[in-house]
């Protein structure tokens, strides 16, 4: 499957109890519509064929033979179609009845799958009924086939490897030790669960975390369907709540108490999982004893790759929590990882002074904030805080008295060092024209800025704290020894995207009015590093005309390092997410430049300072990302080039 995208479906059917046609004519009817919207994986509920709820009609044999005849119907129905399908019913082997989930593909029950943890207390009286399943292999013969029997089964694609596929039934889950935890070591990247799982006061909650977990502790997709509309409510009541994980995510639920059939789709990302599953060398592969592996094959796989179309929740701004409460959480745990890994710093080099470069930009605010915050925990005086603003040619009023105000209002200490001329007297040195604006002049005043940090540092007895977020890091856009150094680099792990949120945060959270019209002020402002001179008095070189959208790249960064997604993979991602804000050709350009610059500035990640590590993406070349400085990007812009 084209960018490994598995389209699958949660489908609940209304049912009538013992109606064993009228509920299989449901079920079909939501399978060709399942096939129709190319879905390859539907999961339906347990004993669907005949409800969950019959009871005692469970022994009769009439309903038994009615569940085998439809179900022999729905298997005859699905030739030709390119989908496996999962359901349930009751079925008889050696006069013991069993709870079973049915796995069918293209016209063949591929096997059967029993229930293996029989409940029987509350409102379930399953084992007045049937038998807990086997672990062990048999064949059982279904309309004339041998169709293998048990709960070690495990149905793989050949044509497309990574759909691999379990199957457990309701209760198996809720077991400390469920099937599906063997079935994923055995090799299942997709679990089928097919419930009927009764509705109380808050059990929705409890289900949606069990089986968030469970698809977290595997690293699986996992489709949970339950049964709904139609059951007896006698003495309980089902309301269909299906869901469908992805390694601990919500990618879909349905509504609960939904009256007729409904369908839940969504798409599971089986490269993410494996991806996932080959970084995490605790996850532990291997073929538990007794397992059989069924093949099948997918039809339209064989006249090339099918794309699947998407329509699960792709996040542009994957570092940024898109709800509210939670990136508010977020955003103080940051500021906290943030400020513990200045405070131990400090104390272990038994330092009482920081030194910043202040710009009044973002970044430059962010880390002053933070060593506010150290210092507070350190219960240190905040005027140890030495604030050192440094105006050149491309300074403008707005960003200096942004600086100026932040820093006193702070209760940090501020010093004003003018470097035009230092500048003009180096570049002289060196034979610059000064009217030449190329990189000699602007790194000039980077490299001029850093050494009076680090000279006013010695002199005070404290260290110079680092400024530079990860997303300059990842495009090498920094001056190599000059922005690019420092002693402690607290926003090393913290991409563009999030230093905004971050400081959004801290303005709305903690700050009086005249604080928060300062920290306002600066999120407004352009990104730049002002090192060209302003064009009647207004910013006039602005860092994302030149190097592309943060928020592109951001989300390009996230992909690459987070799920070592391919070039075609990310774009198409982008294109999907961005819809509406960039087109193709420019998503296209960005994603170039990226890539040629995250190769070809390794070199300056390579000897970056310490800092603490924030999230899940880190470019310390310590810990996340042992890349060498002379690694070609040629394979991966060769598939761009194909673009």
């Amino acid at each position: 499957m084209k960018y490994d995208f598995l389209k699958v479906a949660s489908a609940t059917p209304e049912v009538k109890v013992a109606d064993c046609r009228y509920n299989a004519d449901q079920i079909i009817q939501m399978i060709h519509e399942c096939n129709e919207n190319k879905t390859k994986l539907v999961v339906f509920p347990e004993l669907c064929i005949t409800a969950y709820t019959c009871g005692d009609l469970f022994l009769q044999k009439r309903l038994l033979d009615g569940a085998m005849r439809e179900l022999e119907r729905i298997t005859s129905m699905t030739k030709g179609m390119d989908l496996v399908v999962v359901l349930g019913l009751p079925m008889v082997k050696k006069q013991n009845l069993y709870n079973v989930a049915a796995v069918i593909q293209n016209g063949k029950i591929l096997g059967i799958v029993p229930k293996k943890n029989i409940p029987n207390y509350s409102e379930f009286y399953e084992a007045r009924y049937f038998k807990p399943g086997n672990e062990e292999i048999e064949y059982v013969t279904i309309a004339g086939k041998q169709v293998p029997f048990g709960v070690k089964l495990i149905f793989e694609c050949t044509n497309v490897p990574l759909f691999t596929l379990g199957v457990e039934v309701c209760e198996d889950v809720w077991v400390p030790i469920p099937p599906s935890s063997y079935h994923a070591m055995a090799g299942a990247m997709v679990i089928a669960n097919v419930s009927a799982s009764d509705e109380t006061t808050g059990k929705d909650g409890y289900r949606h975390a069990l089986i968030g977990n469970q698809s977290a502790r595997l690293i699986s997709g996992y489709i949970y369907t339950s049964a709904g509309s139609g059951e007896s409510t006698t003495d309980v009541v089902y309301s269909g709540h299906n869901l469908i994980m992805e390694n601990g995510t919500l990618l879909a639920q349905s509504k609960r108490f939904i009256n007729g059939n409904h369908i839940t789709y969504s798409e599971i990302d089986l490269g993410k999982l494996d991806e996932e599953r080959r970084r995490m060398t605790t996850y532990q592969t291997a073929k538990p004893e007794g397992y059989e592996y069924i093949s099948f094959e997918l039809q339209n796989q064989k006249k090339g790759l099918e794309e699947c179309k998407l329509t699960r929740f792709i996040d542009k701004a994957p570092f940024v929590p898109n709800n509210t409460e939670q990136r508010k959480k977020r955003c103080d745990e940051i500021l906290n990882i943030q400020a513990n890994g200045l405070r131990k710093r400090l104390l272990h080099t038994n330092c009482k002074s920081v030194v910043i470069g202040i710009s009044g930009g973002l970044d430059s605010t962010l880390a002053l904030l933070v060593a506010v915050r150290a210092f507070e925990m350190l219960a240190l005086d905040k005027k140890d805080i030495i604030a050192v603003t440094m105006p050149c040619f491309g300074t403008t009023d707005r960003t200096y008295n942004n600086a100026v105000n932040l820093t006193k209002k702070l209760g940090a200490t501020l010093k004003e060092i003018r470097i035009n001329e230092a500048v003009e007297i180096h570049l002289r040195d060196i034979g610059h024209d000064i009217n030449v604006h190329d990189v000699t002049y602007e790194n000039a005043q980077a490299r001029e800025r850093t050494q009076i940090l680090m000279n006013i540092a010695n002199k005070v007895g404290g260290m110079v704290i680092g400024t530079g977020d990860m997303s300059e890091l990842a495009l090498g856009w920094a001056t190599y020894n000059g922005d690019h150094m420092s002693m402690y680099g607290v926003n090393c792990s913290v991409p563009k995207t999030l230093v905004r949120y971050l400081v959004e945060y801290y303005a709305i959270t903690y700050t009086d009015h005249e604080l928060r019209d300062i920290l306002l002020d600066i999120l407004a402002t352009p990104v730049s590093p002002e090192l060209l001179p302003p064009k009647d008095g207004v910013i006039s070189q602005k860092t994302e005309d030149i190097v592309g959208p943060y928020e592109l790249h951001d989300f390009f960064l996230y992909n690459l390092m987070r799920f070592g997604y391919t070039p075609k993979k990310i774009l198409h991602l982008a294109e999907y997410a961005f819809a509406g804000d960039y087109d193709r050709e420019t998503i296209l350009k960005w994603l170039k430049t990226f890539y040629f610059r995250f190769f070809s500035q390794q070199f300056k990640r390579s000897c970056l300072p310490d800092g603490p590590k924030v999230g899940s993406v880190a470019l310390s070349p310590r810990g996340d990302l042992r890349m060498p400085s002379d690694a070609c990007v040629a394979l991966w812009m060769e598939e761009l080039e194909e673009e």
